[in-house]
Protein backbone atom coordinates (compact mmCIF):
# COMPACT_ATOMS: atom_id res chain seq x y z
CA UNK A 1 0.00 0.00 0.00
CA UNK A 2 1.35 3.65 -0.91
CA UNK A 3 1.88 5.99 1.62
CA UNK A 4 1.48 9.73 0.71
CA UNK A 5 4.34 11.77 1.74
CA UNK A 6 2.77 15.04 0.83
CA UNK A 7 0.51 16.90 -1.38
CA UNK A 8 0.60 20.68 -2.93
CA UNK A 9 1.65 23.13 -4.96
CA UNK A 10 5.80 22.42 -6.17
CA UNK A 11 8.11 24.95 -6.26
CA UNK A 12 11.94 24.19 -7.44
CA UNK A 13 13.95 22.53 -4.96
CA UNK A 14 15.27 23.93 -1.91
CA UNK A 15 19.19 23.17 -1.79
CA UNK A 16 21.85 23.32 0.59
CA UNK A 17 25.78 22.95 -0.15
CA UNK A 18 26.94 19.79 1.52
CA UNK A 19 29.02 16.89 0.69
CA UNK A 20 26.19 16.03 -1.27
CA UNK A 21 23.95 18.60 -1.70
CA UNK A 22 20.85 18.37 0.16
CA UNK A 23 17.65 18.26 -1.34
CA UNK A 24 14.19 19.27 -0.12
CA UNK A 25 11.25 19.47 -2.68
CA UNK A 26 8.34 22.19 -1.17
CA UNK A 27 4.69 20.50 -1.64
CA UNK A 28 2.58 22.77 -0.25
CA UNK A 29 3.31 23.38 3.42
CA UNK A 30 5.65 20.24 3.20
CA UNK A 31 9.30 20.31 2.54
CA UNK A 32 10.34 16.67 1.76
CA UNK A 33 13.90 15.80 2.59
CA UNK A 34 14.88 14.26 -0.84
CA UNK A 35 18.00 12.82 0.03
CA UNK A 36 16.35 10.10 2.05
CA UNK A 37 14.55 8.57 -0.32
CA UNK A 38 17.46 8.01 -2.81
CA UNK A 39 16.71 4.10 -3.82
CA UNK A 40 13.00 4.15 -2.77
CA UNK A 41 10.24 3.61 -5.22
CA UNK A 42 7.92 6.64 -5.53
CA UNK A 43 5.31 8.12 -7.28
CA UNK A 44 4.85 11.84 -8.60
CA UNK A 45 1.29 12.39 -9.60
CA UNK A 46 0.00 15.99 -11.32
CA UNK A 47 -3.55 16.65 -9.65
CA UNK A 48 -4.76 18.40 -12.68
CA UNK A 49 -4.14 22.14 -11.11
CA UNK A 50 -2.14 24.82 -12.35
CA UNK A 51 -1.62 27.84 -9.95
CA UNK A 52 0.59 30.85 -11.04
CA UNK A 53 3.49 31.03 -8.69
CA UNK A 54 3.30 35.06 -8.42
CA UNK A 55 -0.28 35.63 -7.94
CA UNK A 56 -1.77 32.24 -6.94
CA UNK A 57 -4.39 32.38 -9.94
CA UNK A 58 -5.95 29.21 -11.46
CA UNK A 59 -4.16 28.30 -14.97
CA UNK A 60 -4.97 26.26 -17.65
CA UNK A 61 -1.42 26.55 -18.73
CA UNK A 62 2.12 27.83 -16.95
CA UNK A 63 4.29 30.04 -18.53
CA UNK A 64 8.11 30.82 -17.83
CA UNK A 65 8.82 28.17 -15.37
CA UNK A 66 5.28 28.67 -13.42
CA UNK A 67 3.44 32.11 -14.43
CA UNK A 68 0.22 32.92 -15.56
CA UNK A 69 -0.37 34.60 -18.97
CA UNK A 70 -1.29 38.00 -17.72
CA UNK A 71 1.55 38.08 -14.88
CA UNK A 72 3.78 36.26 -17.60
CA UNK A 73 2.78 39.79 -20.21
CA UNK A 74 3.62 42.16 -16.88
CA UNK A 75 5.92 41.30 -14.59
CA UNK A 76 9.58 42.21 -15.16
CA UNK A 77 11.13 39.32 -14.18
CA UNK A 78 9.22 37.96 -17.07
CA UNK A 79 10.49 40.12 -19.57
CA UNK A 80 13.10 38.89 -21.84
CA UNK A 81 15.60 40.93 -20.45
CA UNK A 82 16.13 38.30 -17.76
CA UNK A 83 17.12 35.42 -20.05
CA UNK A 84 19.18 38.13 -22.08
CA UNK A 85 20.41 40.68 -19.68
CA UNK A 86 22.37 42.43 -22.48
CA UNK A 87 19.03 43.93 -23.56
CA UNK A 88 18.21 45.40 -21.09
CA UNK A 89 15.74 49.02 -21.03
CA UNK A 90 15.88 49.86 -17.41
CA UNK A 91 17.51 53.39 -18.76
CA UNK A 92 15.20 53.73 -21.75
CA UNK A 93 12.60 54.07 -19.45
CA UNK A 94 10.08 51.24 -20.43
CA UNK A 95 11.20 48.48 -17.64
CA UNK A 96 7.99 46.87 -16.92
CA UNK A 97 8.55 47.40 -12.83
CA UNK A 98 10.95 50.17 -11.96
CA UNK A 99 11.24 49.51 -8.75
CA UNK A 100 11.69 45.51 -9.14
CA UNK A 101 14.51 46.35 -11.13
CA UNK A 102 15.71 48.54 -9.06
CA UNK A 103 16.33 46.05 -6.24
CA UNK A 104 16.99 43.10 -8.50
CA UNK A 105 19.13 43.95 -11.46
CA UNK A 106 20.35 47.45 -10.33
CA UNK A 107 22.40 45.41 -7.78
CA UNK A 108 25.84 43.73 -7.64
CA UNK A 109 25.80 40.53 -9.90
CA UNK A 110 28.96 38.40 -10.43
CA UNK A 111 30.37 36.40 -13.71
CA UNK A 112 31.67 33.31 -12.74
CA UNK A 113 32.91 30.31 -14.46
CA UNK A 114 31.12 26.88 -14.21
CA UNK A 115 31.87 23.11 -14.70
CA UNK A 116 28.41 21.51 -15.22
CA UNK A 117 28.26 19.76 -18.63
CA UNK A 118 31.64 21.52 -19.66
CA UNK A 119 32.99 24.34 -18.82
CA UNK A 120 30.92 27.48 -19.16
CA UNK A 121 30.16 31.34 -17.97
CA UNK A 122 27.15 32.14 -16.26
CA UNK A 123 26.08 35.13 -13.88
CA UNK A 124 23.79 35.59 -11.06
CA UNK A 125 22.93 38.14 -8.16
CA UNK A 126 25.17 38.04 -5.40
CA UNK A 127 22.66 36.36 -3.20
CA UNK A 128 22.06 33.76 -5.41
CA UNK A 129 25.93 32.07 -4.73
CA UNK A 130 26.14 29.05 -4.42
CA UNK A 131 22.27 28.34 -5.14
CA UNK A 132 22.47 28.99 -8.80
CA UNK A 133 25.67 26.74 -9.39
CA UNK A 134 23.89 23.78 -7.41
CA UNK A 135 20.31 24.75 -9.54
CA UNK A 136 22.39 24.14 -12.46
CA UNK A 137 24.06 21.21 -11.40
CA UNK A 138 27.71 22.06 -11.76
CA UNK A 139 30.52 20.09 -10.15
CA UNK A 140 32.77 22.73 -9.99
CA UNK A 141 32.17 26.73 -9.64
CA UNK A 142 34.35 30.25 -9.10
CA UNK A 143 33.16 34.10 -9.21
CA UNK A 144 35.58 35.75 -11.82
CA UNK A 145 34.16 39.25 -11.87
CA UNK A 146 32.29 41.05 -9.76
CA UNK A 147 29.54 44.17 -11.51
CA UNK A 148 27.63 46.64 -10.43
CA UNK A 149 24.27 45.79 -12.12
CA UNK A 150 22.39 42.78 -14.28
CA UNK A 151 22.83 44.71 -17.45
CA UNK A 152 26.41 44.88 -17.22
CA UNK A 153 26.80 41.41 -16.11
CA UNK A 154 24.82 40.46 -19.35
CA UNK A 155 27.12 42.61 -21.54
CA UNK A 156 30.12 40.99 -20.09
CA UNK A 157 29.20 37.21 -20.59
CA UNK A 158 27.92 38.25 -24.15
CA UNK A 159 31.36 39.08 -25.00
CA UNK A 160 32.92 36.29 -23.61
CA UNK A 161 30.64 33.95 -26.62
CA UNK A 162 32.81 33.79 -29.20
CA UNK A 163 35.34 31.40 -27.25
CA UNK A 164 33.07 29.98 -24.00
CA UNK A 165 29.93 28.46 -23.91
CA UNK A 166 27.00 30.03 -21.82
CA UNK A 167 24.56 27.28 -22.32
CA UNK A 168 24.49 23.39 -20.25
CA UNK A 169 23.71 20.52 -22.57
CA UNK A 170 20.95 19.08 -19.83
CA UNK A 171 21.46 15.63 -21.51
CA UNK A 172 25.04 15.35 -20.56
CA UNK A 173 24.65 16.86 -17.48
CA UNK A 174 22.43 13.41 -16.57
CA UNK A 175 24.80 11.41 -18.36
CA UNK A 176 27.51 12.20 -15.43
CA UNK A 177 30.03 14.12 -13.98
CA UNK A 178 31.90 15.54 -16.61
CA UNK A 179 36.12 15.77 -16.00
CA UNK A 180 37.05 18.16 -13.54
CA UNK A 181 38.84 21.41 -15.19
CA UNK A 182 41.33 23.92 -14.01
CA UNK A 183 39.17 26.88 -13.33
CA UNK A 184 42.06 29.03 -12.18
CA UNK A 185 43.94 28.53 -15.67
CA UNK A 186 40.38 28.69 -17.17
CA UNK A 187 39.83 32.34 -15.19
CA UNK A 188 43.68 33.73 -16.51
CA UNK A 189 42.60 32.22 -20.18
CA UNK A 190 39.36 33.98 -20.00
CA UNK A 191 41.17 37.39 -18.68
CA UNK A 192 43.62 36.90 -21.41
CA UNK A 193 41.47 36.36 -24.31
CA UNK A 194 38.53 38.70 -23.12
CA UNK A 195 40.97 41.27 -22.27
CA UNK A 196 39.78 43.75 -24.86
CA UNK A 197 35.99 43.53 -24.35
CA UNK A 198 36.97 43.74 -20.20
CA UNK A 199 38.82 47.15 -21.02
CA UNK A 200 35.61 48.60 -22.90
CA UNK A 201 33.42 48.03 -20.87
CA UNK A 202 35.64 49.45 -17.72
CA UNK A 203 36.30 52.33 -20.18
CA UNK A 204 32.06 52.87 -20.73
CA UNK A 205 31.21 51.63 -17.02
CA UNK A 206 33.91 52.94 -14.58
CA UNK A 207 37.05 50.76 -13.42
CA UNK A 208 34.87 50.07 -10.32
CA UNK A 209 32.02 48.84 -12.12
CA UNK A 210 33.37 45.79 -13.56
CA UNK A 211 36.16 43.86 -11.30
CA UNK A 212 38.40 41.10 -11.99
CA UNK A 213 38.52 38.94 -8.73
CA UNK A 214 41.63 37.00 -8.60
CA UNK A 215 41.50 35.57 -4.79
CA UNK A 216 38.05 33.44 -5.02
CA UNK A 217 38.32 30.03 -4.42
CA UNK A 218 37.24 27.29 -6.71
CA UNK A 219 33.94 25.55 -5.45
CA UNK A 220 33.56 21.66 -5.50
CA UNK A 221 30.15 20.28 -5.42
CA UNK A 222 28.61 16.77 -5.01
CA UNK A 223 25.28 15.37 -6.27
CA UNK A 224 23.37 12.85 -4.49
CA UNK A 225 23.14 10.57 -7.20
CA UNK A 226 23.91 6.27 -7.41
CA UNK A 227 23.43 5.81 -10.76
CA UNK A 228 23.04 7.77 -13.78
CA UNK A 229 21.21 6.65 -16.73
CA UNK A 230 22.50 5.71 -20.18
CA UNK A 231 19.56 6.39 -22.29
CA UNK A 232 18.22 10.18 -21.16
CA UNK A 233 13.98 9.70 -21.07
CA UNK A 234 12.11 12.78 -19.86
CA UNK A 235 8.70 12.64 -18.22
CA UNK A 236 5.99 15.48 -19.00
CA UNK A 237 3.71 15.73 -16.97
CA UNK A 238 1.41 17.69 -19.76
CA UNK A 239 1.19 14.43 -21.48
CA UNK A 240 1.52 11.91 -18.81
CA UNK A 241 0.50 13.03 -15.16
CA UNK A 242 2.40 10.08 -13.37
CA UNK A 243 6.09 9.47 -12.99
CA UNK A 244 6.86 6.32 -11.58
CA UNK A 245 10.16 4.78 -10.38
CA UNK A 246 12.99 4.19 -8.14
CA UNK A 247 15.19 7.29 -7.06
CA UNK A 248 18.56 6.73 -8.54
CA UNK A 249 19.75 10.43 -8.06
CA UNK A 250 19.35 13.93 -8.14
CA UNK A 251 21.43 16.63 -9.94
CA UNK A 252 20.83 20.21 -10.66
CA UNK A 253 16.96 20.65 -10.10
CA UNK A 254 16.44 17.21 -12.01
CA UNK A 255 14.64 13.66 -9.99
CA UNK A 256 16.74 11.05 -11.46
CA UNK A 257 14.92 7.94 -11.53
CA UNK A 258 15.63 4.61 -13.18
CA UNK A 259 12.38 5.24 -15.79
CA UNK A 260 13.09 8.91 -16.29
CA UNK A 261 14.27 12.05 -15.18
CA UNK A 262 12.03 14.76 -14.57
CA UNK A 263 13.00 18.91 -14.11
CA UNK A 264 11.17 20.04 -11.14
CA UNK A 265 11.47 23.51 -11.57
CA UNK A 266 9.72 23.04 -15.14
CA UNK A 267 6.52 22.39 -13.17
CA UNK A 268 6.20 25.18 -10.53
CA UNK A 269 2.74 26.26 -9.37
CA UNK A 270 1.45 22.25 -10.83
CA UNK A 271 -0.30 20.45 -7.80
CA UNK A 272 1.90 17.34 -7.39
CA UNK A 273 1.29 14.35 -4.64
CA UNK A 274 4.39 12.39 -4.15
CA UNK A 275 4.17 8.54 -2.70
CA UNK A 276 6.31 6.39 -1.73
CA UNK A 277 5.20 2.67 -2.98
Amino acid sequence: MSEVLASGLVRKMRTSLEQPVSYELPLGDAHVAMNPLLGSTLRLRWEGAIHCVHCNRKTNKSFSQGYCYPCFKRLAQCDSCIVSPEKCHFDAGTCREPEWGEANCMIDHFVYLANTSGLKVGITRHSQIPTRWMDQGATQALPVFRVQSRFQSGLLEDSFKDFLADKTNWRALLKGNGEPVDLLAARENLFSQGEGAIQALQDRFGLQAIVPLTDESVVAIDYPVEEFPSKIVSFNLDKNPLVEGTLQGIKGQYLIFDTGVINIRKYGGYHLSLEAA
